[in-house]
């Protein structure tokens, strides 16, 4: 079992792992949305949306459903709104430690 947990985890991250994709997640967090809008919200072509649209619904993080012609995403779980919040808190912690070792390294050549 612990073995078929690190794959879902790594797969999961996997699915991830793509600038585009991190902001494809981030605009539907705000809520549901299709191709194009998501398109429009950041500025990108309809294809390279809809193939990165298409690696995470293949892995499960976001699912589709048609409504007319048109297909809406939503995210699968709820729970990714929250990653991505507990990512961007670890970004700005290192940030911070970051910010923190260079203004100790300008006092110190002063």
């Amino acid at each position: 079992m612990n073995l078929e947990l690190q794959q879902f985890k790594a797969d999961f991250y996997k699915a991830l792992a793509h600038p585009m994709r991190i902001r494809i997640l981030e605009v539907l967090c705000e809520g549901d949305k299709n191709v194009n809008e998501i398109q429009a919200i950041i500025g990108s072509e309809g294809s390279a949306v809809s193939q990165q649209l298409s690696v995470l619904r293949n892995k499960n993080v976001v699912y589709g459903s048609k409504e007319g012609t048109t297909v809406v995403y939503s995210l699968r779980d709820p729970l990714v709104k929250d990653l991505l919040q507990v990512t961007k808190q670890i970004f700005d912690n290192h940030l911070v430690g970051t910010i923190s070792l260079l203004e100790s390294m300008r006092a110190s050549e002063q």
